[in-house]
C-alpha cells in the first residue's frame, strides 16, 4: 500500500527546526544500554534530516518512571557520528533557551517528556510550548503511535506535522503483509491473555490462511474445547469469546491451530516434574508452562515457502530457559520455512532480538502496543494527526 500521509520527503525542510518524536525509550541498566534496535531504526530519518540542513530537537519519554533520557544522548551521538547536546529539561527555561539557541546542523536532545505531567495528560498548553521551539513536527515514534499524548497528538496542531522514515516502514511493512501478504498467510500469536487479544485475533482470522494460538492464551482455547489444563494460567470468563473465536474459524474455512501437546510442570518458578504429554492428559496439578514438539511440528506444513508469517507473542514462559523451547521452535521453524516474516514487536522482538536472530527475520518491528492496535484493525491517534498526502505542500 502506499502510506497516506506526508513523510520527510514531501516537504521542504531546509534551513528548518524540526522537532522529531523519536524512539529513545530504549532499556537502560545502571547507565548502560544494550539493545540498540530502536536508536537504529531512527538514524535514517536523522540522517535525511541533516541532508536538509535543519536544526533537530528530539523529543522522547522512558517508559520507566523517573528515568533521564541522559545516557541516550552520547550512544545516540556514537551511533549517528554527530555530536548531541542533552538538557535535562524539557518545556521550562532551560529548554526554551537551548532550542533558541540551536543552529542549522545541530541537535538537542531534550529531557523526558514525561518527567511533566503536561505530556501525558496531553495538555494543550505544554503542547504549545513544545511547538514553540521549532518551526516543523516529524513523528518518527511508532511504538507510541497508540497514545493520545501532547507530543504525539498536541503539537500537531501548531506545526506542519509529517512522519519519519521509520514510522513510515513500520505502518507500510505492518498494513502490506496483513492486506496484501503472499500466500497462505499465516499468524502465529502468543502471550497470556486472550481477553487483551480478542480484537487482534477477530481481525486477523479475516485475513489469514491459518491462525496458530500458544501462550498461556491457548488455555483458555484448550478449556473452551472441553481439554483439561490443571493449575494452568487462563480466563474462564473468555471461554466463550475463545468459542465465537474458533465458531468463526471454522465459518470462515480458515485453519485454527491449538496446542496438541504441552511441556508441564508442577511449579514454574522451581521448574520441576517438567514433562511433555498430550494435551488431553494434563493432570488436576500441572501447569502448562510452553508449547510441545509436536505443536511446533504443525507450523511445518502450515508455513510455505512462498508464503506470509506474522508472529505476535511468546508461546511459552520464554523468559525462562526451561520453558522458551517452543518459542525457540517456532522461531526456528519460520527463519527456516523461507516464508516472509513480519514479528510484531513488544516480547516477540524483544526475545528474537537477545536470541540475536532479528535479523533473521524479514521486518522486527520497534512497537508493541502499537503492533497490536494496527494489527487490530485500528486507527493510531499518533499517525491520525499528521498530515495526508492529500493536503497542501509545506513551504
Amino acid at each position: 500500500m502506499s502510506f497516506d500521509k506526508k513523510t520527510i520527503r514531501d516537504i521542504d525542510l531546509r534551513g528548518k527546526t524540526v522537532l522529531v518524536r523519536a524512539m529513545l525509550n530504549v532499556p537502560i541498566e545502571n547507565g548502560r544500554i544494550d539493545d540498540t534496535m530502536r536508536l537504529k531504526a531512527a538514524l535514517p530519518t536523522l540522517k535525511y534530516l541533516l541532508e536538509q540542513d535543519t536544526a533537530i530537537i528530539l523529543l522522547s519519554h522512558h517508559s520507566r518512571e523517573g528515568q533521564s533520557l541522559a545516557p541516550v544522548a552520547p550512544l545516540l551521538s556514537e551511533l549517528l557520528g554527530k555530536p548531541i547536546k542533552f538538557v535535562a529539561d524539557c518545556a521550562g527555561e532551560a529548554a526554551g533557551a537551548a532550542a533558541a539557541s540551536i543552529k542549522p546542523g545541530e541537535i538537542l536532545m531534550l529531557e523526558n517528556l514525561r518527567f511533566d505531567p503536561g505530556e501525558e495528560a496531553n495538555d494543550d498548553a505544554f503542547a504549545r510550548r513544545l511547538a514553540s521551539y521549532g518551526q516543523v513536527y516529524v513523528n518518527d515514534d511508532f511504538t507510541t503511535c497508540h497514545r493520545s499524548h501532547a507530543s504525539l497528538v498536541g503539537i500537531p496542531k501548531y506545526l506542519p506535522a509529517v512522519a519519519g522514515l521509520a514510522l513510515e516502514k513500520e505502518v507500510t511493512t505492518i498494513t502490506d503483509a496483513l492486506e496484501n501478504p503472499k500466500r497462505p498467510l499465516v499468524a502465529v500469536a502468543g502471550g497470556a491473555k486472550i481477553s487483551t487479544k480478542v480484537p487482534i485475533l477477530s481481525f486477523l482470522l479475516q485475513k489469514v490462511d491459518v491462525l496458530f494460538i500458544g501462550g498461556a492464551m491457548a488455555n483458555t482455547f484448550l478449556a473452551a474445547g472441553g481439554l483439561p489444563i490443571g493449575k494452568s494460567l487462563n480466563e474462564p470468563d473468555q471461554i466463550e469469546a475463545a468459542k465465537q473465536i474458533m465458531a468463526s474459524a471454522a465459518s470462515q474455512g480458515k485453519t485454527l491451530l491449538l496446542p496438541v501437546d504441552a511441556v508441564v510442570t508442577t511449579d514454574v518458578e522451581m521448574a520441576i516434574d517438567i514433562r511433555t504429554i498430550a494435551v488431553q492428559d494434563v493432570g488436576e496439578a500441572d501447569i502448562i508452562a510452553d508449547i510441545g514438539p509436536a505443536s511446533a511440528g504443525q507450523l511445518d506444513t502450515a508455513i510455505r515457502p512462498e508464503g506470509t508469517v506474522i508472529w505476535n507473542g511468546p508461546v511459552g514462559i520464554a523468559e525462562h530457559p526451561a520453558f522458551a523451547h517452543g518459542t525457540e521452535a517456532v522461531a526456528e521453524k519460520i527463519i527456516s520455512s523461507g516464508a516472509y516474516s513480519v514479528i510484531g514487536g513488544g516480547d516477540t522482538a524483544d526475545y528474537v532480538n537477545n536470541a540475536g536472530l532479528g535479523s533473521r527475520f524479514g521486518f522486527v518491528s520497534t512497537g508493541g502496543g502499537a503492533s497490536l492496535e494496527l494489527m487490530s484493525g485500528n486507527k493510531l491517534p499518533g499517525i491520525e494527526a499528521l498530515q495526508g498526502k492529500d493536503g497542501s505542500m509545506v513551504q
